[in-house]
């Protein structure tokens, strides 16, 4: 066994106001955890881990809550690697998500192209567009503890992406008769 450690919050915290409840909620998927059951769920111990759950569990005591935050391993093999197992399907269903926004990017530009549309606006939104895919990929990837099965196909889609705006560009600045 590889000893693998992790930090296992357990919370409870009242149910009204809703808002609040779902906003620790976010605050944790937000870091990656995942979750066992409702009010229990596991991040990977690292120092930056264990200072944000020290920061929630104020949180927690503000919201009237009681929480608990422990250090565990799995009792064996098996058990580790059911855990990451579920870290990684977590990853590859945010993994999946940003491959779908690579698609509905790649038909963006395929109808601008098919509708012979170079424009300078349309070339900044679509530059705009790409800085979001980017920006989201890499928090995917910082949540991705375990090295996910879809890393790698995201990451060639969005060179993809980039690639094919480098080509629209190429494009507009050609329907302008500028040079790049």
């Amino acid at each position: 066994m590889t000893d693998i450690s992790w930090l296992l919050l357990t919370y409870k915290v009242p149910a009204e106001p809703a808002s609040k409840r779902i906003a620790l909620w976010r605050k944790l998927k937000g870091l990656g955890a995942v979750y066992l059951q409702n009010g229990v769920c596991l991040l990977p111990k690292t120092d930056s881990h264990v200072r944000r759950l020290k920061m929630l569990e104020n949180d927690i005591a503000e919201m009237k809550g009681d929480c608990v935050i422990l250090e565990t391993l799995a009792l064996d093999k098996a058990q580790e690697d059911k855990v990451v197992a579920r870290f990684k399907a977590d990853r590859d269903d945010a993994y999946e998500e940003f491959i779908d926004k690579c698609d509905d990017f790649e038909r963006e530009i395929a109808k601008e192209i098919a509708a012979d549309h170079y424009t300078y606006a349309e070339l900044e939104e679509n530059d705009v567009d790409l800085k979001k895919l980017q920006g989201w990929l890499e928090k995917i990837k910082a949540l991705d503890f375990y090295g996910a099965a879809q890393a790698g196909e995201a990451g060639r889609r969005l060179k993809g992406c980039e690639a094919l705006l480098d080509d629209y560009a190429k494009r507009v600045f050609e329907a302008h008769e500028e040079n790049l």
